[in-house]
């Protein structure tokens, strides 16, 4: 499985951006999807993760009412919707996709990833 996210970039606090990730090769072994993002000198952390099948989503509380996660079947893309941006979602965000269970918050659960896409907020 090979995950590509994009969408990343500048915006000023209060706007939205779209980020997307693409994912190709054996899809069929994806069982959920998750956005996780990785702020300068701190830890990665989740942010939303939804069932590949798209039919339940779940969001740190961060970000719960400003994002939102969703996935086009046709595509094998998901989004995540990032609306009301805060300086503090400053971060690389990474896609990522678990080969197994419904869908989960940690890191080590998942076992493909993206390469990250740079979203900066500015005040």
């Amino acid at each position: 499985v090979q995950l590509q996210a994009s969408g990343g970039g500048l915006v000023q606090a209060g706007g939205s951006l779209r980020l997307s990730c693409a994912a190709s090769g054996r899809t069929f072994g994806i069982s959920s999807m998750g956005w996780f993002r990785q702020a300068p000198g701190k830890e990665r952390e989740f942010v939303a993760h939804i069932r590949w099948s798209g039919s339940s989503m779940y969001y740190a509380n961060s970000v719960k009412g400003r994002f939102t996660i969703s996935r086009d079947n046709a595509k094998n893309t998901v989004y995540l919707q990032m609306n009301s941006l805060k300086p503090e979602d400053t971060a690389v965000y990474y896609c990522a996709a678990q080969a197994w269970g419904s869908g989960s918050p940690t890191i080590t659960d998942y076992a493909y990833w993206g390469q990250g896409t740079l979203v900066t907020v500015s005040s």
